[in-house]
């Protein structure tokens, strides 16, 4: 999270992240789950990722956001 300040409020955090060109359009933005946990709470990010209409999957200590509407289909 480049270009942030040392200590940031969680709405601010989420319009930074929200206003990510990839976001903007339509494309995934990546953050570490230990990082969304620490500056916002998981259930907060969540609540936001499904308040958008937005899917998100969690890996290897990432939350992966695909930021659009459509289905996300896991291939194998």
């Amino acid at each position: 999270m480049k270009d942030l300040p040392a200590t940031i409020s969680p709405e601010r955090w989420l319009t930074h992240l929200f206003s990510a060109r990839c976001a903007a359009e339509g494309g995934t933005v990546r953050r570490k789950v230990a990082d969304v946990e620490r500056l916002i709470g998981r259930e907060r990010f969540l609540h936001e990722v499904h308040r958008r209409g937005f899917r998100v999957v969690e890996n290897a200590g990432q939350f992966i956001v695909f930021c659009n509407c459509e289905p996300v289909h896991l291939l194998r």
